[in-house]
């Protein structure tokens, strides 16, 4: 995916619209506007974008709704770019779909590079790898093998599939009910201990400090990103 790609922008400030017009204009990318949530879900029906950036605190409709009714029908990459800091909205516009979220005011670049990085996971996921490389960590997802600078790591299937599940969403926020959901099932969806338990004993394997984290970054109260490394 190149930088020519196609963004829209719900939001109903035009100040921000205008911002992302000329910043985002710059980087090469092609923009569509909307104000409101009803005109958003219309263009991103016709237009087909790319990707999506969406403001929650629209005048019509909340942007959570918005994210519910897109994710309906389209798995188009979504980040949430709003004022709204509290973990439980950041944890709802995850669970509801969005992948990534981004509060306001923000930086440029920062928000330059989440895109990318959700173009290029889109573009991963359609020629469908079956390795992801991250430095010198190497995951073979066909055969389940696992190492770090040339020597093997002794992982279980459920600390694999944990593995697994982050990496091949590199750079976006997997929240606690999406992990547990996936690698644990829907009965264990509050079992945050498990999960916690289990991130310790991948970290420990793969010398990854919680401190100073190269591969599994801590979105407190939320969930967990892989770390895009090239």
């Amino acid at each position: 995916m190149t930088c020519s790609a196609k963004i829209l922008v719900i939001d109903d400030e035009p100040q921000i619209r205008r911002f992302l017009r000329i910043s985002l204009g710059a980087q090469g990318y092609q923009l569509e506007e909307a104000e409101t949530g009803k005109e958003g879900i219309e263009k991103c029906a016709l237009d087909t974008p790319d990707i999506v950036i969406l403001d929650l605190g629209l005048p019509d409709m909340d942007g959570q709704e918005v994210l519910r009714r897109i994710r309906d029908w389209s798995d188009v990459p979504m980040i949430v770019l709003s004022v709204r800091r509290n973990e439980e909205d950041k944890v709802t516009a995850l669970d509801n779909g969005a992948n990534d979220y981004v509060t306001k005011p923000f930086g440029i670049a920062e928000l330059v590079a989440r895109i990318r990085v959700m173009l290029r996971n889109r573009t991963d996921r359609e020629t469908s790898p079956s390795e992801i490389v991250a430095g010198d960590l190497h995951i073979d997802l066909a055969v389940h093998r696992v190492s770090l600078a040339g020597q093997l790591i002794k992982l279980t299937k459920k600390e694999f599939a944990l593995l697994s599940l982050l990496a091949r969403n590199a750079g976006r926020i997997v929240t606690h009910q999406q992990i547990l959901g996936e690698v644990w099932g829907p009965a264990q969806l509050h079992e945050t201990h498990y999960l916690r338990i289990y991130i310790g004993h991948l970290r420990q394997k793969l010398g990854d400090d919680p401190l100073n984290p190269r591969f599994i970054e801590n979105e407190p109260g939320v969930g967990y990103r892989f770390k895009i490394i090239c």
